[in-house]
């Protein structure tokens, strides 16, 4: 259970950080209980949604050798944004290129950041 609420927390700031140093992203509301909504949506979202997705794109992900992946996770970001503006809690984004940078911006920030808990959980256990 800790686990997911650490991951929701992950999503929350790279949710956050793509939003503040994106151009062309435009937040509805700039208090942090919005970007706990947005990350929960966003992690539902990537749940049910992105495996279908991916088994969808199987076939371009392998053409292009995985790279095809940065196109779902850009479409994955602008969803959970459109589909937070609807709670309020979401943001608005100017076209394909802010989406891809956002997308990117939220993977690697996840990535960092999961990384980051993932060695302070080992260093615990043992």
């Amino acid at each position: 259970m800790t686990r997911f609420f650490l991951r929701w927390l992950i999503n929350a700031v790279a949710l956050y950080a793509a939003v503040a140093y994106v151009p062309g992203i435009k937040p509805q509301s700039d208090n942090w209980i919005s970007f706990i909504w947005l990350a929960l949506i966003f992690g539902l979202l990537n749940a049910l949604i992105r495996p279908l997705l991916k088994l969808l794109a199987f076939p371009l992900i392998i053409l292009t050798l995985g790279l095809f992946t940065l196109v779902i996770n850009t479409v994955m970001f602008w969803l959970a944004g459109m589909i937070g503006t609807y709670f309020q809690a979401g943001f608005t984004v100017d076209g394909f290129l802010p989406a891809f940078l956002g997308g990117l911006v939220v993977t690697v920030v996840s990535l960092i950041l999961t990384a980051i808990f993932k060695d302070e959980k080992k260093k615990n256990r043992k």
